[in-house]
């Protein structure tokens, strides 16, 4: 092998190294390849090396890039506003750009002329009644949208890391819930109060779950 040809090798090897560890330094690097750190830094000033650096970083990218933009939608249909954002500006949907036209007196009376002759929809007809119904439930965390947005941008920061949110688990638990508060219906149990139980509260009730529905199914054997 060439002296040219076995360069090229040791670049290319640097370059696997640089994306697979992006936090890797020339020190490391150069340990790696057996190389002097003076070469490495020669090579970061050679534009071809650069260049093929480059390359090959954004075809790794774009490989990535579905899985990132699964995360997002994944978040945006959890209700993360900044993801849902993102996701439409990526695909084109949400446009920044405001174009603000200036009508001349003339150009506004023609058009209040067509707005006499549009068609007006009564806010109170049966239509506009049941677009309304069909509106999802509000989230009451609008109402602080600033406290919102911070808890958001946390989530993609998260995501940006590649740490998954906490969601996975908030799932689970309200599953878990759910599935006590069915439990509970079935022995004639009343649920625990709407305000957040203690502990020795709920220890109990789960408690009480658990003997109704051991009395039940002796009941059931005994019959």
């Amino acid at each position: 092998m060439s002296n040219i040809e076995l360069k090229k090798a040791n670049q290319m090897a640097a370059i696997d190294l640089l994306i697979h560890n992006p936090e890797i330094t020339k020190t490391q690097l150069a340990e790696e390849l057996n190389m002097s750190t003076s070469t490495i830094h020669s090579w970061f000033n050679d534009d071809r090396f650069v260049d093929m650096y480059y390359k090959k970083y954004m075809i790794t990218f774009n490989a990535k890039l579905p899985m990132v933009l699964n995360s997002m939608i994944r978040e945006a249909v959890e209700g993360n506003v900044q993801a849902g954002r993102l996701v439409l500006e990526h695909s084109g949907k949400l446009v920044k750009n405001i174009n603000v036209t200036v009508d001349s007196p003339f150009e506004k009376f023609l058009k209040a002329e067509q707005i006499d002759e549009a068609e007006i929809i009564d806010a109170e007809s049966e239509e506009v009644s049941d677009m309304l119904e069909t509106l999802p439930e509000r989230n009451t965390e609008n109402d602080k949208p600033k406290k919102r947005q911070s808890k958001e941008n946390k989530v993609l920061e998260q995501i940006k890391k590649g740490k998954k949110p906490k969601r996975k688990k908030m799932r689970e638990d309200r599953a878990k819930r759910y599935q006590l508060l069915r439990r509970a219906e079935k022995v004639g149990l009343d649920p625990l109060p709407s305000r957040r139980p203690t502990e020795s509260e709920r220890r109990k009730w789960i408690e009480e779950i658990v003997r109704r529905e051991d009395a039940k199914k002796s009941h059931t054997l005994q019959a």
